[in-house]
């Protein structure tokens, strides 16, 4: 006579108990998770750099920014080479990039760039900051419904290429912006206008992402 169910499930339990299990600091301190907590604690040595009145201000607030920026590309790369993606790398990631982003814009409005084009325009960057900031609350907001609802509404949130040239024009556009708050800095002028042209072009294409999400999400509900 064979073993009963529960004498099965009690040899299973042993089994699965001998194998070895990773311990907690393995699932949550991956390489790349510290990268990305390394960015969001960043963002307030980014913040305090930026008010700085001294000649390295500008180039330590544009260095921590293209770090952040490059730890942004390896931590990703390195949990798809190295299989050391975890949930909370996962959920930490955006978050990250996010807050960066956001810090950024913010930092760029309230004290905005030596330029006559901001004496004459002072909105010019609030209407694309307020724009990116908007989008990333409620693409962050639909898609933590989109995963509570799971099945094809999580797959039509999912980035695409709109986001990935999104946030490539951001990071570029944000990093001179940075770099031409440096006084002395020659053709800053010139900068200044390509970043802004730039800042725009990912303002909408932030926007124009999040109305098609919200198409793939429209159709997929009327299914």
């Amino acid at each position: 006579m064979g073993p009963t169910p529960d004498h099965k499930e009690e040899d299973l339990r042993r089994e699965k108990a001998s194998l070895p299990q990773p311990s907690k600091s393995e699932k949550l301190l991956t390489l790349p998770t510290i990268l990305t907590i390394g960015r969001v604690a960043a963002v307030p040595l980014l913040v305090s750099t930026f008010y700085v009145d001294s000649w390295w201000g500008p180039t330590a607030t544009t260095a921590i920014f293209i770090a952040a920026a490059v730890t942004d590309w390896l931590d990703g790369y390195l949990a798809r080479k190295m299989n050391l993606g975890t949930a909370f790398g996962a959920f930490l990631d955006p978050v990250a990039d996010k807050l960066m982003v956001a810090a950024t814009l913010v930092l760029l409005c309230t004290k905005p760039l030596e330029s006559s084009v901001f004496g004459l325009l002072p909105w010019l960057l609030t209407v694309p900051s307020i724009a990116i900031i908007g989008r990333e609350i409620t693409m962050s907001a639909v898609r933590e419904w989109a995963a509570s609802q799971g099945g094809k509404l999580s797959e039509a949130v999912a980035v695409n290429n709109l986001g990935k040239w999104k946030t490539a024009t951001q990071m570029i556009a944000l990093t001179i912006l940075l770099l031409t708050r440096d006084s002395s800095l020659s053709g800053a002028g010139t900068l200044v206008g390509s970043g802004v042209i730039l800042l725009y072009i990912s303002a909408w294409l932030a926007v124009w992402s999040l109305v098609v999400y919200m198409r793939k999400i429209w159709k997929v509900l009327l299914m």
